[in-house]
């Protein structure tokens, strides 16, 4: 089958013409950081570690939509991430696992620094379809945070 994305979403399937111009966002979850102020007024991240998880947007208007029936909130997905992650070549190391899934490389290096398109497992917590039907356009998108 010749690929159409680098976004992979284990179980569901990504269908030819569902997944055209993708967009995700790929940010902190609001735990990630509990920000306060010290009595001389310095700025201190309270936070405990285990907090540092992503939440996501997936999406997109194409022809079709992937196999959304039967995914509701709760279900648990493996994403691999078309938005990249990146470190100093030198010092760093991925901070996730690595998208492995497609023939393309999910790693690539430009001068002192690496990137890469992030594995996460992660959670369905809101997903949406919609349809204009004289215009075929079908936009679908999913709300997920990291386990």
């Amino acid at each position: 089958m010749i690929e159409t994305t680098l976004l992979r979403l284990d179980p569901i399937a990504v269908p030819p013409y569902s997944a055209r111009n993708i967009t995700q966002t790929l940010e902190p979850i609001d735990g990630a950081a509990q920000l306060a102020r010290t009595v001389n007024g310095t700025l201190i991240d309270l936070a405990d570690g285990t907090y540092r998880k992503y939440r996501s947007n997936i999406s997109c208007t194409d022809q079709q939509s992937p196999a959304l029936s039967g995914i509701w909130p709760g279900m648990v997905l493996t994403v691999d991430c078309v938005v990249e992650l990146s470190y100093l070549t030198a010092t760093g190391s991925p901070e996730r696992d690595i998208a492995s899934t497609t023939d393309d490389s999910a790693t690539r290096t430009e001068g002192l620094f690496t990137f890469y398109r992030p594995r996460l497992t992660m959670m369905v917590v809101t997903p949406r379809q919609s349809l204009v039907e004289w215009d075929a356009d079908v936009a679908w998108s999913l709300d997920l945070e990291e386990v």
